[in-house]
């Protein structure tokens, strides 16, 4: 994936987030860096502690150094890192404060799915725009282009999901605080590597959670 990204014809930076993966993610990483320096980053951090909070973690150290876009995507290849070109249009170019990497949009796919999953991922989509009335087709998605102003305004200590749900907050609170989001077609592919880290308490917190952010906004904002 480093290499991958680092071929594309865009001088992206790319910063690793590793919560003490047992891998050995880490030291891969630092290997790397002294091929990609300046370009090749690594934050380690001690124990799991979620996908949200990594997320924030990584917005934080890039907003801390003045990047005007931050890009969030798998690293199993099931999100084609070719598209990156097309997220950052969509923002730099297309005036989207978020740009969505979008399955469900005319002109996106998936592969390789089976049918179970593909009748869930669709039914969580279904069921998050009708409790949040955000205009997105997929909600849940985790390919993503957020503009810097967007990150600013949203005040990241009040997103308080770290799972699955994360994803759909961020665009929540990007929808109710105004920005224009963009959703732009992708092929979803099944992973190419690595494992699932869905868990039943994960889908337990996307379908509560959704209730609870729909329930906050009334009486809040997610305004820094």
């Amino acid at each position: 994936m480093i290499e991958t990204v680092f071929s594309l014809e865009k001088a992206f930076h790319l910063l690793i987030v590793d919560d003490g993966s047992p891998d050995g993610t880490a030291g891969l990483v630092r290997q790397q860096q002294e091929r990609y320096e300046g370009r090749l980053f690594l934050l380690e951090r001690s124990g799991k502690q979620g996908l949200g909070t990594a997320y924030i973690a990584g917005f934080r150290w890039g907003l801390e150094r003045s990047y005007d876009y931050f890009f969030e995507m798998d690293a199993d290849f099931s999100h084609n890192p070719n598209d990156l070109m097309r997220l950052y249009a969509a923002c730099a170019e297309g005036g989207a404060g978020l740009a969505v990497g979008s399955r469900y949009v005319k002109g996106g796919k998936l592969e390789n799915w089976p049918f179970d999953r593909v009748f869930l991922s669709m039914g969580a989509s279904l069921y998050v725009r009708l409790i949040t009335w955000m205009p997105v087709k997929d909600p849940t998605a985790g390919f993503i282009c957020y503009h810097r102003k967007v990150l600013e305004a949203i005040g990241l200590d009040k997103i308080r999901f770290v799972g699955y749900a994360f994803q759909i907050e961020m665009k929540f609170a990007t929808y109710q605080l105004g920005f224009p989001i963009k959703e732009v077609p992708i092929t979803f592919s099944d992973r190419l590597e690595g494992i699932s880290k869905m868990s039943k308490g994960i889908v337990k917190e996307a379908i509560l959670g959704v209730l609870q952010m729909r329930f906050r906004s009334l009486f809040g904002s997610y305004r820094a």
